[in-house]
């Protein structure tokens, strides 16, 4: 299959610069690499003018294609006739040296596929156990493996709100558990969102959907809303043999108050494209949950050591809850 990688990225050259050398690795090299940059200075393009990588063309944006969902569509609209899959990677990404070829193989072993996602292994620590195993209250179990639970959903369970879906698939209420919730079991599982970051789809699915502009600049959730249109016209796939990690760079991010606000007011906006006309259950549970994720942010001030960010973010969240009842996300 012929394939492009597009990755967006907004001022991490050095990132950009490591994910690019993992992909020069790959067992299976991309047909085109699009970079497309919305950074406000020249280092990005200075480096890549230094680094040298095959088929790799790249785009600086201007203001009006600024924006995590704005440059994706703006990539798209370059991609090659002859592309038959798109790959999306985050700029702070590093590809395990076999990730697109077991990327690909899984849409010929599952034709039926629009997308598939990789799968990011940096992150979590999964413990293999037996397929009897009865997981306590602070673990989360699934497929014979079993991971230390968060928190926040300890308290949900205890509270009766944890998710009634397996992971990657969105609950009535919203608020469900994440890809990062299947284990490394180098199995292909079916969901219905995929990580945008670590994703790819087949191209003629951009004839007739994009990214939705709704999501601004960082474009928290964009993922999720893209992925839930997606799968309401077929099947989203993640193999968890395709595998890489994730870095989290912290330059580009958006403030912590911007991002309490983008949580909530983003969440809900993914939440009516799931459940457009929730039942009173549904909203009681969404909106219970957003107020008990908003108090554990706050409970952070006094447990962690960025006070200021727990902080302002647990306002962020607040405002952004307040703010729906006059002005809900369209």
């Amino acid at each position: 299959m012929k394939f492009s990688l597009i990755i967006c990225t907004y001022m991490r050259p050095e990132p950009l610069l490591k994910l690019l050398h993992s992909v020069q690795k790959q067992s299976i090299y991309p047909d085109e690499i699009l970079v497309i940059d919305g950074s406000t200075n020249k280092e990005t393009e200075l480096i890549l003018q230094e680094n040298q990588f095959d088929n790799l063309i790249y785009f600086l944006v201007s203001d009006s294609n600024r924006g995590l969902t704005k440059q994706r569509n703006f990539g798209i609209t370059k991609v090659a006739e002859s592309s038959e899959i798109v790959c999306f990677l985050d700029d702070d990404t590093v590809l395990d040296p076999d990730y697109f070829e077991e990327l690909l193989k899984t849409y010929s072993v599952y034709p039926e596929a629009l997308g598939v996602g990789g799968y990011i292994v940096n992150e979590i620590k999964w413990e293999q156990v037996t397929s009897t195993y009865i997981p306590n209250i602070n673990e989360f179990y699934f497929d014979g493996w079993k991971r230390k639970d968060g928190s926040r959903f300890i308290l949900r369970k205890r509270l009766g709100l944890d998710s009634d879906c397996p992971p990657g698939y969105s609950s009535l209420f919203s608020h469900g558990r994440g890809v990062g919730f299947l284990p490394p079991s180098e199995k292909v599982y079916e969901v219905e969102m995929i990580m945008g970051g670590v994703s790819s789809f087949r191209k003629n699915i951009f004839d007739n959907l994009s990214f939705s502009t709704y999501f601004e600049g960082y474009g928290l959730y964009e993922d999720a809303d893209f992925c839930l249109r997606v799968a309401k016209t077929g099947k989203l796939f993640i193999n968890t043999k395709a595998r890489l990690e994730h870095y989290h760079a912290e330059s580009g991010r958006p403030n912590q108050y911007q991002y309490g606000k983008m949580v909530v007011r983003n969440g809900w906006y993914v939440w009516r494209v799931k459940n457009p006309k929730p039942a009173f259950k549904d909203k009681l549970k969404w909106h219970g949950i957003t107020i008990l994720l908003t108090v554990i942010r706050f409970s952070n001030t006094f447990t962690t050591t960025n006070k200021k960010a727990a902080f302002t973010e647990s306002i962020g969240r607040l405002v952004g809850w307040w703010s729906l009842i006059f002005n809900k996300p369209k």
